[in-house]
């Protein structure tokens, strides 16, 4: 355990941060789920608004570097490639 003031407070610091890295992360997770769930249901409009969400919650990870900008480039593109490919 840390024995300083500004260890303890470089605890609570990363603590904090690791709770709002680790929902970020699961937010792009999510609504990679949502697109996926979409795309099998073959509902367009469904597919539009998750996809939406996904692009932003991509990007604000990225600019946050909680995950790779080129990470985040690499989704999307997976994605629009889906959504690019018609329903067989």
């Amino acid at each position: 355990m840390a024995n300083t003031k500004s260890a303890l407070k470089r605890v609570r610091q990363t603590a904090r941060r690791t709770a709002i890295n680790r929902q970020l992360r699961s937010r792009v997770k999510t609504f990679r789920r949502k697109v996926d769930a979409a795309l099998a249901a073959g509902d367009r409009e469904e597919v539009h608004s998750a996809l939406a969400g996904l692009f932003s919650a991509a990007d604000k990870a990225a600019r946050r570097r909680v995950i790779h900008p080129n990470a985040a480039s690499r989704i999307k593109s997976r994605y629009t490639r889906k959504l690019a490919v018609p329903a067989a």
